[in-house]
């Protein structure tokens, strides 16, 4: 099973570094990270050896770690070196236990050596499916063809319409504002051929 998480890290000199993640939950309670090589999130898991996972349903922050929007309150974690999103609904503080090398994404098995509530998930509307969803499909426009991306979009946005507050508006747009970015970066790449 895939969770999508939001994964805090501490560099060596002690910045935290936030970032949208799928972790995967193994039967035996471990969890797997897969970073993409390169990225900010390997090396500071890399050197550090911990992690913080947070459980959270403000979709702001999966959209805004990926337009450059990364200035979310920020808690000290209980038991590892690092720090939890404030927003949070709950946390997992993780020490590494195994790291399989990978050209392209590592494997880094971890242990939950600490879990903490904050407070109580109320479920997702359609419209936080929509913008997670649509995070995803952000964070892999350089390798997706743009007629899948195009309609993806235009399904999302019907949970979008018929569901949304104010917080799932805001993120919607960034998320928007940052594929018009990229279609006017990369104009093939963003034809409707």
């Amino acid at each position: 099973m895939i969770r999508e998480t939001l994964i805090t890290s501490l560099s060596p000199e002690g910045v935290a570094h936030i970032a949208p993640m799928g972790v995967h939950v193994l039967d035996d309670g471990t969890l797997v990270i897969l970073p993409f090589r390169p990225s900010t999130t390997l090396a500071n898991l890399s050197a550090s050896r911990h992690a913080v996972v947070n459980y959270c349903d403000d979709v702001r922050i999966f959209a805004g770690c990926l337009t450059g929007r990364r200035d979310w309150p920020l808690l000290a974690a209980e038991r590892v070196p690092g720090q939890r999103l404030a927003s949070a609904l709950a946390h997992a503080e993780l020490e590494l236990i195994e790291m399989a090398d990978d050209p392209t994404r590592p494997r880094l098995r971890y242990r939950v050596v600490h879990e903490a509530n904050h407070a109580p998930f109320r479920g997702f509307n359609r419209a936080q499916y929509a913008v997670l969803e649509t995070a995803i499909l952000v964070s892999r426009l350089h390798m997706l063809p743009w007629r899948k991306i195009e309609a993806e979009l235009a399904y999302l946005r019907i949970g979008l319409d018929k569901t949304a507050g104010p917080h799932e508006l805001e993120a919607w747009g960034w998320l928007m504002e940052k594929i018009e970015a990229f279609q006017r970066e990369s104009p093939a790449q963003g034809e409707s051929a």
